[in-house]
């Protein structure tokens, strides 16, 4: 089924486009991007159960978006009637505007041209099998409760499982001169804590699910329980990492996060404006081996990330970041790419409507090779496979980078033994991971279970994934 549109932005879209018809005849271009979402999330554990509004992924809005031939102004509020039209027009001219006369001493205001305004007309949603607010609250936490408490009995040794899921349903209106555009999406994530414990020794393993979809990730998650109480009890059986660097096999979580952190964030196009991307200089280069095809884009994949068009109107595309190892392109908002002289990407992205578009990251993953698992584990010498990634934090000026991963399965004479290392850091200088990698496999996978934030703020739903990639990696 498809997700239905916003029956309040039906309502108010006549007065919306009065708005903008009002607004261009100040203003060689303006915008309106309308939104109106609703999420939830759900906790069951040992002592908790709880549903809970997700406040920073709720709510209704809109954000006026103004070029007075010089630069832009934006104005975000959250009524619309036909009454206040004239008040919104006022702010804007004698508030928003005139900022820019306002500017501390020494800082002095860029000039930019007008933003392309390609013409566009459609309406789109994506796909659902189970409506999470019509399955209800009341179904969603008993399947929760029957996981949490499946994963508690598998021994006596599980502590704790907690079991989760949000999802967010949310619908889109951008208006300009030449585009009328409309998306509708869900996406639903979950997953399993579960914490096991050996005397004083606690564990904790982790795993995310996600969908372009509804409900009918519970059902994908249930059978997945189980799984992930046994790793926490094979963790209370796993050794300190004796520090080097090693052959290593990267499961596509792992992979998703190197993907991510390693050089995600490092090709983010805003990054480049303030001379804070060392990927920058390497366009046209080679900063991975020609086994390594990067994408990104809403467009690219069918995940928790995807969307229709971006908050500045900009069509959804599936971008090529890195071919066969040579860095071909950044991802960018609007305002980044005209500063850049490049074409925008469709990664303009607001937390909500009452923030900043920023280049952010959307489905993001290395692309399929011709390579077995099977056949990259028997390659593997002296190493590990590498799976349950936690955390990581990168470095987009001097390529570091530094992960935190869970598990560690060795790898003796391409056999896995059945010893497990944990907690494990992984660290090192990103082309030199990059190019290492020797083996891609045929499987891809990707996963949304998280989201991510703009340095420490901003934060907007992802996902990111590939490959199984065979790599040489320092651990600690």
């Amino acid at each position: 089924m498809k997700v239905e549109s916003s029956k309040y932005l039906s309502q108010v879209k006549p007065v919306l486009l009065h708005l903008r018809d009002r607004l261009l005849e100040e203003y060689p271009y303006a915008s309106i991007l309308a939104s109106d979402s609703v999420s939830k999330q759900y906790t069951v554990d040992k002592n908790v159960t709880s549903a809970n509004t997700v406040g920073r992924l709720s709510g209704r809005g809109f954000v006026v978006k103004v070029y007075d031939g010089c630069g832009y102004g934006e104005y975000s509020f959250n009524e619309i009637t036909e009454e206040k039209i004239g008040d919104i027009l006022e702010k804007i001219k004698k508030e928003i505007i005139p900022l820019s006369g306002q500017l501390p001493e020494g800082v002095r205001s860029s000039v930019y041209a007008m933003l392309e305004d390609q013409p566009a007309v459609f309406a789109d949603s994506t796909e659902y099998e189970i409506d999470p607010r019509e399955y209800g609250d009341e179904a969603i936490i008993r399947e929760l409760a029957r996981a949490s408490e499946e994963g508690r009995a598998y021994s006596e040794k599980i502590l704790d499982c907690e079991a989760f899921v949000q999802y967010q349903k949310y619908s889109k209106l951008f208006l300009s001169r030449n585009k009328d555009l409309e998306q509708n999406v869900l996406w639903m994530s979950g997953g399993f804590f579960v914490l096991a414990a050996r005397g004083e020794e606690i564990k904790q393993s982790y795993r995310g699910f996600s969908n372009l979809g509804g409900a009918e990730l519970l059902t994908k998650m249930r059978e997945g329980v189980c799984d992930v109480a046994k790793v926490g009890l094979e963790l209370l059986e796993s050794e300190p990492m004796v520090p080097g660097e090693y052959e290593c096999i990267c499961n596509p979580e792992v992979t998703g996060m190197i993907v991510h952190e390693a050089f995600g964030h490092g090709v983010e196009m805003d990054m480049f404006v303030k001379k804070r991307a060392q990927a920058e200089q390497f366009v046209g280069k080679q900063v991975a081996s020609e086994l390594v095809t990067m994408h990104d884009g809403a467009a690219a994949a069918r995940e928790v990330a995807t969307y229709f068009f971006d908050d500045e109107g900009v069509l959804a595309k599936d971008t090529v970041v890195i071919e066969k190892g040579i860095l071909k392109a950044g991802i960018s908002d609007a305002q980044s790419a005209m500063h850049l002289g490049t074409a925008p990407t469709g990664n303009g992205r607001r937390e909500s409507y009452q923030r900043k578009a920023y280049t952010r990251m959307t489905n993001t993953f290395f692309q399929g090779g011709n390579d077995k698992v099977e056949d990259m584990i028997a390659s593997v010498k002296n190493g590990f496979l590498l799976e349950e990634p936690s955390s990581g934090m990168e470095d987009p000026k001097n390529w570091g980078i530094q992960c935190m991963v869970n598990i560690a399965r060795e790898i003796k004479d391409g056999k896995l033994t059945g010893k497990i290392f944990s907690p494990v850091v992984l660290t090192g200088y990103v082309p030199d991971l990059l190019k290492s990698i020797s083996m891609v496999s045929e499987t891809v996978r990707l996963g949304g279970g998280g989201m991510c934030g703009k340095g420490y703020k901003e934060w907007v739903k992802v996902s990111d994934g590939g490959s199984f990639i065979k790599a040489r990696i320092r651990l600690g």
